[in-house]
């Protein structure tokens, strides 16, 4: 099942990819510093909205639903999830509505900040209908709402910032595109609730697994944030809408690999602990944790090696001098921060311990903001740098720590240390390439460095990769020849 969806996933992870380089290449030229710092800040309070209040109705979604698809009482899974969707969602557009129109702030932040507000719920409606396919292993269709939103996001966002909307274009955008989505997927699977009542009982038994779970991701949005937020009180908006650049840029592209390789490792570690118990989940878990590491490591890796000419392509031209010296940082944390949430982390929700996740995300999240105070003030953007990638090491560490004590997952040691000596390889042939500046080195760092990473796992098998390439091979010439 994870490899299916590894390669069933990797048409809407590339197109993700691109979306979110093309979203920084053109909101960093389309909106002024200042309008992309109070859309960095907009986007954050959208974020974090989002988790507070919906993200635990999704979370049970796709937890629990391989339990529930072989029992009588399909039906009502479905009718709580959804009745609870809408029921919160009338409590939270009047509050956040009175909250927004309370809260002091210039009108271009407030009509920001209202419209992704406006857009929480719409999100969530389309996450719960794609939670529901990742679970029952419906690829092709999650695939394909990933690449509608992120093209339709982007697309729509766009519009809006040539017309003048400023701040509030990309979360149009962010807004639009589901909604637009909603009236082909959404009737379907409200077909499943048919029949079904929302039990009180089930409901609070989803809301304590998935509740934490929420509160730990909105720390980790804390995590996110926070520098956001501290870099506009201590300095300006410009310097945040630079640092949001650069953070866009490094921890969008580890983020996008880590969502692609999770949507299909998370329902795959459910459905192997489900069915063939802990020696079917360790054998997966090990499998998914050598993948993530053969990925997740040259990417970030990559990235700290072309900061400097990927910042000249990618962003305008009065953010890119910041973006190019905090990239590499931003980018071992969010390979800390992936590592954690995608693959250290399922030792919770597998476990059903999901109250522990606030502890562990507790101790970075409090870090984060200790030093931000302490590092801000100083040294500005890299400090803020600083100061995330701290925190997340602090982060990682206590996730694996608390996490063996509820599943043990495995740490492949041997694949690390293949996969770090072809990173090392790949990192001593990039720096000695000239340096030409923008899009050139850019293709010539990222290509070559491509090609050195990849004949050195080929040649060590790192991570098993001849054996996977092997069997795909196989498969495929199997598929080609004559019946």
């Amino acid at each position: 099942m994870f490899w299916r969806g590894v390669w069933g996933y990797l048409p809407a992870n590339i197109v993700q990819g691109v979306v979110g380089f093309l979203t920084l290449v053109a909101f960093t030229r389309l909106l002024s510093p200042d309008d992309f710092g109070r859309y960095a800040v907009a986007y954050a309070v959208f974020s974090l909205t989002h988790v507070a209040v919906f993200t635990w109705i999704e979370a049970a979604m796709a937890r629990f639903w391989a339990a529930e698809s072989e029992g009588p009482s399909l039906a009502d899974h479905f009718a709580g999830l959804y009745q609870a969707t809408f029921a919160l969602t009338l409590i939270f557009l009047p509050v956040m509505g009175l909250a927004i129109w309370l809260w002091p702030m210039d009108t271009a932040f407030r009509v920001a900040v209202a419209v992704g507000v406006a857009g929480v719920p719409v999100r969530c409606l389309a996450r719960l209908v794609q939670e529901r396919y990742r679970a029952s292993g419906e690829v092709a269709k999650s695939a394909w709402m990933d690449i509608f939103t992120a093209v339709g996001g982007l697309g729509f966002g766009v519009v809006f910032a040539i017309l003048g909307a400023g701040a509030a274009s990309p979360l149009i955008g962010l807004a639009l595109a589901p909604l637009v989505l909603l009236p082909f997927v959404l009737p379907a699977e409200l077909r499943f609730a048919r029949g079904g009542r929302a039990d009180p009982k089930r409901l609070l038994s989803y809301a304590r697994y998935g509740y934490p779970i929420a509160v730990s991701l909105a720390l980790t949005l804390v995590l996110g944030s926070t520098d956001r937020i501290l870099l506009a009180v201590f300095m300006d908006e410009a310097a945040t809408g630079a640092y949001h650049a650069a953070y866009s840029l490094a921890n969008r592209t580890l983020d996008v690999l880590f969502i692609w390789l999770g949507a299909a490792g998370g329902p795959a570690l459910v459905m192997a602990l489900e069915r063939h118990g802990h020696a079917g989940l360790k054998e997966a878990a090990r499998e998914q944790a050598s993948t993530f590491l053969l990925i997740g490591i040259p990417a970030a890796v990559g990235l700290a090696l072309v900061a400097r000419p990927m910042a000249e392509f990618m962003i305008g031209e009065d953010l890119r001098g910041a973006a190019a010296a905090i990239t590499p940082w931003i980018a071992v944390a969010a390979l800390m921060s992936g590592l954690s949430s995608y693959y250290f982390g399922q030792a919770f929700t597998l476990g059903k311990r999901t109250s522990l996740l606030f502890v562990t995300m507790a101790i970075p999240a409090a870090s984060n903001v200790v030093l931000n105070l302490i590092l801000i003030p100083p040294h500005g953007v890299m400090g803020a740098a600083w100061a995330t990638a701290a925190s997340l090491a602090i982060g990682l560490t206590s996730v694996i720590l608390i996490g063996r004590r509820v599943v043990a997952l495995p740490i492949p040691v041997d694949s690390l240390i293949r996969i770090g000596v072809a990173s090392g390889a790949m990192a001593l042939v990039v720096t000695r390439l000239p340096r030409t500046g923008g899009f050139l080195e850019l293709m010539t760092d990222a290509g070559v460095g491509a090609l050195v990473y990849g004949a050195v796992v080929v040649t060590l098998n790192a991570a098993g990769i001849r054996d996977v390439l092997g069997e795909r091979l196989r498969r495929l010439k199997a598929r080609g020849a004559p019946a």
